[in-house]
């Protein structure tokens, strides 16, 4: 779309529409559409049948298969269509085949049992069976190469005399006219991939003589034991290469392509799974099952052993336990079967990207929102958006959509200064292979980047891109301090202008085209990626759902600009710290057996600028490292709001394609002859309208389809307006909006701009689409787009996507793939955790909760699971608040929840504590996380269980059940200079005070048990200890969160000062025991004046 650099804004409801300072606006070519069909296996043209019909093969998919490929693939192949993998069924004039229904519609017995029709085809069949697997094992080749037209001798070749071979190479006894094996020429004509009967009669093959020491010995010729080798080689050729066939025109000397182990290659999958080894997974199952069995002893010892005279707090530790428990059941079992994944970027290069050719990997749409400039650094957002345009991907391939939420002149006037830079930093990166490709990330990290550097001008380019990059900072921080102050008439532009959005409540919608038209390129001359800003209208009294509705505003501008059927989001400040990261994806997106029921790929987030301790276990390494990787076993990882490849037509709401059955089963578990699943021979007329139903519906659905893409209304030449006539299309403006072009777009599954269209209509739409009131009424956010309802709309949109039978794919490069900045103080982290809370408790609260949605569909029970583990979380802050109240009332009480310990209890107790730390252990091993990330995230997930997660649960109920909005506003206090500054950076907020007074409480405790004990003996230390070990537990946990609330203490370490207080209260109370200065009251004794001696 060719907006020639100029801004675009208005309003569908206003009907307005302007192009500030726009010159005319050309018409876009429209897309010649093709008229015949061409067989996706060979490359031929598919004939029509005798009622002048095109001849399909698959009546599932209608996959377009040539008759001549049809029957082989029944004869010799797998008897499956290639796309849907459905069993093709007998067709009129075909004969009977292994495996085929009795069908009674039709009678066709001069064809069913024609054998020998058949049989003198064999003939044929062995020379193109031969030819084909010549081509994988060089089988039948000479000296020079594979025999040629010129090579074939004229004379009859006898039919009885199969023309077969192993393979080698050229002897002194058979000379290479008398091989076995005869390549039939193709006479550049041919455009086959896999053998097909070769029916040129005109061309005769010669004899050939028969060395019987050769011909038995050697290759095997005419026994068992021949046919048993080539079923074998069979066999493992589609166990381990799993041979896929391409789609397209093939040429004929392909067969003399001397790139044809690259090409086997590039048939194999683009990645697989790799399960965790045995020795690791095995043992971490078997103590699970353990734990399981423990804890039923110990709870059976708790419940049966009550404490008479503490009574209230052994029932409140009871309950609190039975919930713990229960929570860890939800969170350990989608753990089960963790798997890891690797993907072959070589592959993916040799499938998609060949030599001479344009790139054939699929287009997609980077998504980067951001809200308010000054809380996120423009020049976050620009290093973000220049490590997006410098990926390594083909450039027409890559569309970068830029939402600014908040209408701010300063994001749009440094997305301007970006792409001016940007036009010195693509080239520069693709020209050095640069890694990572954000500046300010690239030039900050202290590694050697001489490494593997050959070229001698990369030092000298690389000081004056560091250059350009200083003064390029220096621009941004000048728009940054220019936007603290906003004039009373509001921001002008360049020309005089007012900006549209000076009013972030009350604007129009926005659209700027910075990169990616005609006559922009980088200074070398080259075409760049697009980059587009967008900022949605707004208007008072709408609803405009925060992120979720943002995102849902770029997938329809997008859809109606580009149309990429792949999209990437990423926040602001998460940029692309692997330039492969979009080609990892397209090895699971792109995979022609398992990529078509993906929904999305997540990647793990890492963070910079965290301290090495991480004690706010930022990094949420656990989580991402163990919990996610066990998802993948199961349906896939759940989406996490960034990082993530989507695949478009999933987010559009659709159903996951199904498996369809074999024919003539009804189950996939038994075979035909099996009298339980009740073949097809006792169907009768029953199936028959069931299969006229379902051909009738494909049908229908077709025509519907191929109406709605001709149905759009502006743009289009020869348009048909009936919509009134047409109940499939108002359906689509109910799900989609009043839109033409964009429910076209919508049933374009591999993307694309709908042809005919004209520029000015797309302007018009594309403005459309992102106005204030366009989702009135439609399902979009409902059950199309990302899910409104919930601040956390990312677990949301996810667990639709499930529910509609999608899987996802959790995928870990080498290298990470995205790196994003994280708050590192604990007021902010605290703040950050609560609004994650505050999402998972509105979704339990609604009716997309996982606890009673989505049942009947795809979800299956371990990742549902899963998400009500994701859902119910905050409500733990209940009894862990309560058990960390236990330890300071028993010690101050003096009583216990625990009955003196039996020996059996001591066991149990043992027990309980080895297996937590075996399956600790464990999950470390397999998960490659190191202990204190383990530690760090135990810790946490008490300090905000306490704090945010209670806070959320309270703020939840409030907003959910009454309706009324609370906030809780963060307030600086002080702040220091220095490495990791932020760290220190101490605010207040009523957040800290459920984890203080717990603090507060325990130390108490602990300093009042000490001295009970003091003064009432020894006897008194024993029960002591169990008191406070409890106690001792939850001062540990809190321990981050006091270190973070005391800050800096000039240099002096908080548990020294800690440690400094409870000694001195423990010390001044044994002083207070023991002093002998003190009266201690009773008989006063006096010095007795006799002398006994």
């Amino acid at each position: 779309m060719d907006t020639n650099g100029r801004l675009v804004a208005g309003s569908h409801n206003r009907n307005e529409f302007v192009l500030i300072n726009a010159d005319e606006i050309g018409r876009v070519t429209s897309v010649k559409e093709l008229s015949g069909q061409i067989c996706q296996i060979c490359g031929d043209e598919v004939e029509f049948t005798v009622d002048g019909e095109p001849f399909v093969a698959c009546n599932e998919c209608a996959f377009p298969v040539c008759r001549p490929c049809y029957e082989y693939e029944r004869r010799e192949g797998n008897q499956s269509c290639p796309q849907c993998k459905t069993r093709f069924k007998r067709i009129k004039g075909s004969p009977r085949v292994d495996g085929d229904e009795d069908e009674e519609e039709f009678d066709d017995l001069d064809n069913e049992f024609d054998y020998d029709n058949s049989n003198n085809k064999g003939h044929t069949r062995q020379i193109s069976e031969g030819a084909y697997y010549s081509r994988h094992n060089n089988i039948g080749r000479t000296s020079s190469g594979i025999t040629n037209s010129s090579e074939v001798d004229p004379a009859a070749v006898n039919s009885e005399i199969p023309l077969l071979t192993y393979g080698q190479e050229e002897d002194d006894a058979i000379s290479a006219d008398k091989h076995a094996l005869i390549v039939p020429p193709f006479n550049g004509r041919g455009k086959r991939v896999h053998p097909m009967p070769f029916t040129d009669s005109s061309m005769t093959l010669p004899p050939r003589p028969m060395d019987p020491k050769k011909d038995l010995a050697v290759y095997g010729y005419g026994t068992v034991a021949w046919k048993e080798r080539m079923e074998e080689w069979k066999r493992k050729q589609n166990e381990k290469l799993q041979v896929v066939r391409h789609q397209g025109d093939k040429g004929g000397d392909e067969l003399d392509d001397p790139d044809l182990p690259k090409m086997d290659e590039g048939r194999q999958p683009l990645s697989r799974k790799l399960p965790i080894p045995s020795s690791k997974i095995n043992p971490y199952r078997m103590v699970i099952l353990l734990r399981m069995a423990i804890l039923g002893l110990f709870f059976h010892y708790r419940i049966l052993h009550p404490v008479n005279d503490a009574y209230g707090l052994w029932l409140t530790s009871i309950i609190c336990e039975i919930w713990f428990a229960a929570s860890w059941i939800l969170d350990q079992f989608p753990k089960w079967s963790p798997i890891e994944r690797e993907t072959y970027l070589d592959r993916l290069s040799l499938r998609y990207e060949k030599e001479g050719k344009p790139s054939e990997l699929a287009p997609v749409d980077v998504y980067v929102s951001t809200v308010d400039p000054l809380k996120e650094p423009p020049l976050i957002t620009a290093n973000t958006v220049l490590s997006i345009l410098a990926v390594d991907y083909p450039i027409d391939k890559v569309n970068c959509y830029v939402s600014d939420d908040g209408a701010a002149m300063l994001t749009f006037e440094a997305m301007s200064e970006t792409s001016e830079f940007a036009r010195k930093w693509v080239p520069f990166c693709k020209k050095f292979a640069i890694e990572p490709r954000a500046p300010e990330w690239y030039f900050a990290q202290n590694v050697d980047y001489l490494k593997d550097k050959v070229e001698p001008t990369f030092v000298r380019e690389r000081r004056a891109m560091k250059r350009e990059y200083e003064e390029f900072k220096v621009r941004i921080n000048a728009l940054v301090a220019m936007a603290q102050k906003v004039p009373e008439d509001g921001w002008t532009m360049q020309d005089g202008t007012l900006w549209p959005g000076n009013n972030v409540r009350d604007h129009p919608g926005m659209i700027q085209v910075f990169l990616g038209q005609n006559g922009v390129r980088d200074i070398e001359g080259n075409e760049l990626p697009r980059l587009i800003y967008v900022s949605r209208e707004k208007r008072p009294g709408f609803d405009h759902h925060k992120k979720a509705g943002a995102m849902n505003s770029l997938i329809r501008v997008s859809a109606v600009i580009s149309n990429a059927p792949y999209l990437l989001n990423v926040d602001c400040d998460h940029y692309i710290n692997n330039s492969k990261a979009l080609r990892e994806a397209m090895c699971f997106m792109m995979d022609p057996q398992a990529g078509k029921k993906i929904c999305y790929v997540q990647f793990p987030q890492r963070f910079d600028g965290i301290d090495r301790h991480d004690r706010y276990s930022n990094r949420n390494v656990v989580f991402f490292d163990i919990n996610m990787k066990g998802l993948d076993g199961i349906q896939g990882p759940i989406y996490v709001g960034t990082g993530c490849v989507f695949r478009r037509q999933a987010l559009y709401g659709f159903d996951a394609p199904k498996k369809v059955k074999p024919p003539g089963k009804t189950c996939n578990c038994l075979p035909k002859w099996c009298c339980c699943c009740f073949g097809s021979k006792r169907k009768g007329k029953k199936g028959k309208s069931k299969k006229e139903d379902k051909k009738t519906t494909k049908v229908k659905e077709a025509s519907t389809q191929i109406h709605a893409l001709e149905n759009i209304e502006e743009g289009v030449e020869g348009i048909d307006n009936e919509k009134s006539s047409l109940m499939p299309q108002v359906e689509f403006e109910k799900k989609f909006g009043q839109s033409p072009v964009f429910i076209a777009s919508t049933l374009l599954e591999q993307g694309g701009v709908p042809p005919g269209a004209t520029s000015a209509s797309l302007l018009k739409e594309a403005i459309h689409v992102i106005s204030c009131g366009y989702e009135d009424k439609t399902e979009w956010g409902k059950e199309v787009g990302w899910i409104y309802g919930s601040v956390t709309e990312d677990i949301l949109t996810g667990f639709k996507m499930h529910c509609h039978g999608w899987r996802s794919v959790y995928c870990i490069p080498k290298r990470p793939a995205f790196k994003g900045s994280a708050p590192i103080n604990l007021s902010d982290r605290l703040h950050q955790v609560l609004r994650w809370a505050l999402g998972s408790v509105e979704i339990l609260l609604s009716r997309h909760c996982p606890i009673w949605y989505g049942y009947g569909c795809g979800l299956k029970p371990l990742e549902r699971f899963s998400y009500i583990n994701s859902v119910v979380y905050p409500l733990t802050s209940l009894p862990l608040i309560t058990y960390c109240t236990l330890p300071a009332v028993c010690l101050l009480t003096g009583k216990f929840i625990v009955p003196e310990l039996s020996n059996y209890a001591s066991l149990v107790f043992m027990g309980m504590f080895i297996s937590i730390a075996a399956t600790s252990i464990l999950e470390m091993q397999w998960g490659g996380v190191a202990i204190d990330d383990l530690w760090r995230n135990e810790q946490f997930w008490v300090i905000g269980g306490v704090s945010s997660h209670f806070f959320a649960l309270l703020q939840g109920l409030l907003k959910v059940l009454a309706g009324v909005n609370t906030n809780f506003t963060v307030t600086s206090k002080a702040a220091d200079d220095g490495a990791f500054s932020e760290l220190y950076l101490f605010k207040w907020t009523s957040l800290l005070i459920p984890p203080m007074t717990l603090l507060v409480m325990n130390v108490i405790g602990v300093v009042v048990g000490i001295s009970d004990a003091i003064n009432n003996g020894y006897e008194s230390w024993g029960p002591l200890f169990g008191r406070l070990f409890f106690a001792l537990w939850v001062i540990v946990h809190l321990y981050p969160f006091l270190k973070g609330f005391m800050g800096k203490q000039s240099g002096l370490p908080t548990i020294i000062i800690v440690w400094s207080i409870l000694l001195a209260s423990i010390f001044s109370l044994l002083w207070v025991r023991i002093n002998p200065f003190v009266s201690r009251g009773g008989v006063v004794l006096e010095v007795c004046g006799l002398d006994c001696n």
